[in-house]
Formats: structure tokens, C-alpha cells, sequence
């Protein structure tokens, strides 16, 4: 047993084998899991039921396992920022520099080999994704 937030052993042994650079979608209830990303990506399914698990619950346990460099949402239809993305920029401060793609702009983003994990979340708020950049870790090793 481990003493710490987070305990899913699947998602924690995929940022393990992530670093610097490699990326992490936190995909909405409707994004297409299977097909919206690498073959090669991990895939951790967290959609529980509809509105349980959420992008932001996710990503509140993500932020302390992992540095987050930037980040990326799916912009509306409109061309604006969604309602659910405005809640991400709270959560990961202003540090962390955020980018808006178009929505076909966005899947092929997430379609890159750098993408390591998708996590399926079920969030059912449209334009709820989020893909995130794992930074560099600056602390050494705990002694």
C-alpha cells in the first residue's frame, strides 16, 4: 500500500515510464478513447459512469504526481474557450502556459507518438479535454 493520492497502479506505472516531454490526454465522455490518440499510448479508462470521473478531479490528482509544463484544450465550435476548460487554468496556475486548438487541430495533436497516456474520463461537458506536457522534475531524489 502507498501513501498517496494517487493509487491507480496502471496510471501510475504509465507516468513512470513517461518523461520530459511526453504527453498526457485527459479525454472527455464523448472524445473517441480508442481512435483519438497513438496506438502506442497507454490507455487508463476512469469513466466510471457519466459524470464520474471528471477532467478536473483527474487532473487535481495529476498535478502532484507529475511537473506539468503546458497545456492544450479543444476550443468550441465558436472558436471560444470552453466552460469546463476555464477551470483547468485554476487548478494548474498561471505558470503553466495554456494553447486552444481547433477541434480537428486538437485530434491530430493528440494523435502525435508523444502522447503516453490517455486517460478516459467521464466527463460529459462538451469541450472538456485536456492534453497536458509533462515538465522537468527539479528535485532530487528524497533521502
Amino acid at each position: 500500500m502507498i501513501n498517496y493520492s494517487l493509487t491507480h497502479p496502471v496510471l501510475l506505472r504509465a507516468l513512470a515510464e513517461s518523461g520530459h516531454g511526453s504527453q498526457i490526454l485527459i479525454a472527455d465522455a464523448n472524445y473517441p478513447h480508442n481512435t483519438g490518440a497513438a496506438a502506442s499510448a497507454v490507455r487508463v479508462p476512469l469513466n466510471l459512469r457519466p459524470g464520474l470521473l471528471t477532467v478536473d478531479q483527474i487532473l487535481e490528482v495529476l498535478v502532484e504526481a507529475v511537473p506539468i509544463e503546458a497545456a492544450a484544450v479543444m476550443a468550441t465550435a465558436d472558436g471560444t474557450t470552453s466552460e469546463a476548460s476555464r477551470g483547468y487554468e485554476d487548478v494548474l496556475g498561471q505558470g503553466v502556459p495554456f494553447t486552444m486548438h481547433e477541434r480537428f487541430a486538437f485530434y491530430e495533436a493528440a494523435c502525435q507518438p508523444d502522447v503516453a497516456i490517455v486517460i478516459a474520463s467521464g466527463d460529459v461537458r462538451p469541450y472538456a479535454n485536456l492534453l497536458l506536457t509533462i515538465g522537468v522534475r527539479t528535485v532530487g531524489p528524497v533521502r
